[in-house]
């Protein structure tokens, strides 16, 4: 049977979300918002060591979400396509707004008072 266009997009798309469904990764495309980063100081931004950040970029690498550049000894990234970030914002937009419903509900619902909180002592 053959897969259709729609077919392989969905798997495409599929395997971009789960690469991206990493807060290392996501912090390193964050980090590399404004320009390409060399990659001992794209590791101090995201706060992780050479060798951890190596293993996610070659992940990002491999889906070509970032690309590198090597200039002597220095190896620099950048982001291969703007959208993808474009599209990583939006979705940080969907779950702030997300958030924002729940804590709204949870106020609502009164379990946020201070209901059943007993006072000891005799001040108040």
């Amino acid at each position: 049977m053959n897969r259709t266009v729609d077919d392989q997009l969905y798997e495409l798309h599929a395997s971009i979300c789960q690469v991206l469904a990493n807060p290392t990764r996501l912090k390193v495309l964050n980090a590399l918002r404004e320009d390409e980063i060399a990659v001992t100081e794209l590791a101090r931004r995201v706060g992780t060591s050479l060798p951890n950040l190596s293993r996610h970029l070659a992940i990002l690498r491999a889906k070509r979400i970032v690309l590198a550049r090597r200039e002597g000894v220095t190896v620099y990234y950048r982001l291969a396509n703007p959208k993808t970030l474009r599209a990583c914002d939006i979705m940080r937009e969907v779950l702030l707004e997300h958030l924002a419903d729940g804590q709204r509900l949870y106020a609502a619902s009164g379990a946020g008072s201070r209901r059943g909180v007993r006072r000891t002592g005799g001040r108040s």
